[in-house]
C-alpha cells in the first residue's frame, strides 16, 4: 500500500494551501477536490495511485494536517459531540473545520451556536442539504444576514422532496416561519400545500396563529361579543369568532380529523392549548366568576363558552398515555385517540356554527 499521494496531487494541494482557503469539499464520484477562495472556486482533479477510499483518506489527512495541525487526520471524537452544544468553539476553529472536506465537520459547524452568517455561507457551499438549511435558519444571525433568503428559497423549492415525511415537513415549515424571511407569496404557497398534506398547516398554528393566510369570514355575531376587561371568556370569544379565529378553528379541525403521525397530533394539541392560554392561565375561581359575568352580559353565548372550556382542557399531555403504549400511525392511531379528538371536533363545530 502506498503511503503517499501521487506527486502531481501533492504539488497541486501544496500550491492550493498557499491561497486563502475558505472551504474545501471533495466530489468522490468524480474524484475532484473543490476549494472556495476569495477569487471563486478552484478544482483539483485527483489522480489516485491506490484504491480510491484509501487515497481519499490520505487526502483528508493532508487537509487536516494543514488546517488543524493534526497529521493523523480528522479527529474522530468530533463525531460524538457534533450534535451537542459547542459553545466553546471559536469562530476561527469553526472556519478550520470547513477546510478538511469532512461532512461531519461541516455538520459540527452548522450546529454550533458560534455560527456566523459568513461561516453559514461557506458551510452551505460545502454541504447544501435540507437538514443543514433548517439548522442554520434557526440562528437569528443567519436569518438576519445574507444567507437567510438563500436558505429559505432552497427550502421552499425542496419542500416537494419531503413527500410524506410529516416530521420533516413540520420542522421545515417551522424554521421557515421562524426565520421571518418568507414573502407573503411564499407563505401562501406553503399554506396551500396543506390541502393535500395537513402537516403543512401545523407550524402556522403554532407560530403564527393570528396571521394565518387566506382568513375565513368572521362569525356573523362576532361584533356582539361583550368586551369585558380582564375577562378570559370575553377575550377568547372575541378571538374565536373573528376571521383569524375561525380560520384557526377550521384548520385545527382539518388536521385533527385525519392526522397521519403522532407528532402532528402532539403539535396541533399544543398549538390549541397555546391559543387557549387566556382560559388555561386562569384559576378555577377566576374562570367561574368570568363565565358568570360573561353569561350575565350575553347569555346567548353559553354553548360557546362551554365549547371553549372543552378546547382549553386539552394539550399534548392528554394523548401521552395513549402514545406511550403504541407506535400506531394512520387510521389505527386515529381510532385510539378518538375519545379525546371527538369532543374537540364537536366543540369546534359549535364555535363555527352561525347564529
Amino acid at each position: 500500500m502506498n503511503d503517499e499521494l501521487s506527486p502531481e496531487d501533492e504539488l497541486r494541494l501544496n500550491v492550493l494551501f498557499n491561497t486563502e482557503l475558505k472551504a474545501v469539499r471533495i466530489d468522490e464520484s468524480s474524484m475532484t477536490l473543490w476549494a472556495l477562495t476569495p477569487q471563486g472556486e478552484a478544482s483539483v482533479p485527483l489522480k489516485p495511485n491506490e484504491r480510491s477510499d484509501r487515497y481519499l483518506k490520505r487526502v483528508r489527512e493532508l487537509l487536516s494536517g494543514h488546517a488543524l495541525g493534526s497529521p493523523g487526520g480528522y479527529p474522530v471524537h468530533l463525531t460524538r459531540w457534533t450534535r451537542q452544544s459547542q459553545a466553546g468553539l471559536s469562530t476561527q476553529h469553526l472556519a478550520q473545520l470547513l477546510l478538511i472536506a469532512e461532512e461531519e465537520a461541516v455538520v459540527a459547524v452548522v450546529h454550533s451556536p458560534s455560527l456566523t452568517d459568513e461561516l453559514a455561507r461557506y458551510a452551505w457551499w460545502c454541504m447544501p442539504t435540507i437538514e443543514n438549511a433548517r439548522l442554520m435558519l434557526m440562528r437569528d444571525v443567519v436569518c438576519q444576514g445574507s444567507m437567510g433568503r438563500t436558505l429559505a428559497e432552497f427550502l421552499v423549492e425542496h419542500l416537494a422532496f419531503l413527500h410524506e415525511d410529516d416530521v420533516g415537513i413540520l420542522d421545515t415549515v417551522a424554521v421557515m416561519l421562524y426565520s421571518g424571511v418568507l414573502t407573503d407569496t411564499e407563505r401562501l404557497s406553503i399554506w396551500k400545500r396543506g390541502n393535500s398534506r395537513n402537516s403543512y398547516y401545523v407550524s402556522f398554528l403554532e407560530l403564527q396563529p393570528d396571521k394565518l393566510p387566506s382568513p375565513r369570514a368572521a362569525r356573523a355575531d362576532h361584533d356582539g361579543v361583550p368586551l369585558l376587561a380582564g375577562n378570559p371568556y370575553s377575550a377568547m370569544l372575541a378571538k374565536a369568532l373573528s376571521d383569524q379565529g375561525q380560520t384557526f378553528l377550521v384548520t385545527s379541525a382539518h388536521i385533527l380529523e385525519r392526522p397521519e403521525v403522532q407528532e402532528v397530533v402532539n403539535h396541533t394539541l399544543n398549538a390549541l392549548a397555546q391559543w387557549c392560554a387566556p382560559l388555561r392561565q386562569a384559576d378555577e375561581t377566576t374562570r367561574n366568576a368570568a363565565r358568570e359575568s360573561m353569561l350575565k352580559a350575553a347569555p346567548r353565548f353559553e354553548t360557546d363558552c362551554a365549547a371553549l372550556d372543552v378546547l382549553a382542557a386539552v394539550d399534548a399531555d392528554s394523548v401521552r398515555p395513549i402514545f406511550l403504549k403504541t407506535t400506531a400511525i394512520g387510521s389505527l392511531m386515529r381510532r385510539k385517540i378518538q375519545p379525546i379528538v371527538t369532543p374537540l371536533l364537536d366543540s369546534i363545530a359549535v364555535l363555527r356554527r352561525q347564529p
